[in-house]
């Protein structure tokens, strides 16, 4: 058994929805202007009760019991974020505690931005292959509201906060996964400063460029290597970070556009949170076909990218 299946999904949105009129009030700009370049149009931010761990908890509850798992079955819980409200406890011990998961497994944080659900993936399978068990809990949470300069119109309107959550098996189903990185500061985020943290900062073109010409690559990898076509695939859910990019990437490869989720319109960029939500979502209105192969792409700070392909149950 050496890929992975997705068995059951979870999410969880913060309380607090902003639209683009909203933030017309706070900053110079327009949900015309908004939404005619990114796609976006709402997103939703914590409210003071709410974070990156507190959504990361109410998606993975949820996408356990869906399951119909008990806790012990859980061999590993790996959670994606570049937003954790702490440096320790991480995300990932503070979901173990929540949901009663076993305490001789693995349970950490990692950090590849929007790419970081698929990095995620592939440690949650090499725990499982290296310590043993079959199931894993995959998350991808993100706070960036906490983040942000809101006078910032260049990025204040782009971000949202949110959680989704995986349980994945393994299985010997068609599996494939690429990862890598180009380092650069392209778009900066978070660390602290003598002035507390840093707020997000973003070379927008020069992000643009990379995920156009990094989007189309991760999809051609994981299709190689299954030898399988975009036309076998059920859907490509790729980060939602702006809705030219898949519009750009799906003229280029001469595809069709409904094979292409969206719901940025709806959630803005979530970074590590993206493709989980999207995820499910899907599984959530029934438009995940049983049996069939999906790719999932990412692409962001870091600059990391990532492409998976892999089935949605049996």
């Amino acid at each position: 058994m050496n890929g992975l299946l997705l068995t059951a999904t979870g999410g969880a949105l913060p309380g607090r929805t902003v639209t683009n009129d909203e933030l017309s009030q706070l900053v110079d700009t327009s949900d015309a202007w908004i939404a005619s370049r990114t796609g976006i149009r709402t997103r939703h931010w914590c409210t003071a009760e709410e974070s990156a761990a507190t959504l990361a908890i109410a998606a993975a509850r949820q996408a356990l019991e869906r399951s119909g798992l008990s806790p012990s079955a859980i061999s590993c819980c790996v959670c994606a974020t570049l937003s954790a409200p702490d440096a320790t406890p991480s995300v990932a011990c503070q979901v173990q505690a929540a949901l009663g998961l076993p305490e001789d497994r693995p349970a950490l944080d990692i950090n590849a931005a929007c790419s970081g659900f698929l990095y995620g993936m592939a440690v949650a399978r090499g725990l499982l292959e290296t310590l043993g068990g079959q199931y894993a809990l995959v998350i991808g949470c993100e706070a960036l509201s906490r983040l942000m300069d809101p006078a910032d119109r260049s990025t204040c309107v782009l971000f949202g906060d949110g959680a989704g959550a995986a349980i994945f098996r393994l299985a010997d189903t068609p599996f494939a996964l690429t990862l890598g990185a180009r380092g650069s500061d392209v778009l900066h985020a978070g660390g602290p400063d003598r002035n507390g943290s840093a707020p997000i900062t973003m070379d927008g073109r020069a992000v643009f460029r990379f995920a156009v010409e990094t989007l189309p690559k991760c999809l051609h990898a994981v299709l190689d290597e299954t030898q399988l076509t975009l036309s076998d695939l059920s859907w490509v859910v790729c980060h939602q970070a702006n809705s030219r990019i898949i519009d750009h990437c799906v003229k280029a490869l001469n595809a069709d556009p409904a094979k292409f989720y969206k719901n940025m319109d709806r959630h803005g960029n979530t970074s590590a949170a993206s493709i989980p939500v999207a995820l499910n979502e899907l599984a959530e209105r029934g438009l995940l076909p049983a049996g069939q192969p999906l790719a999932c792409i990412g692409f962001g700070g870091g600059l990391t990218w990532g492409g998976a392909i892999f089935q949605y149950r049996e």
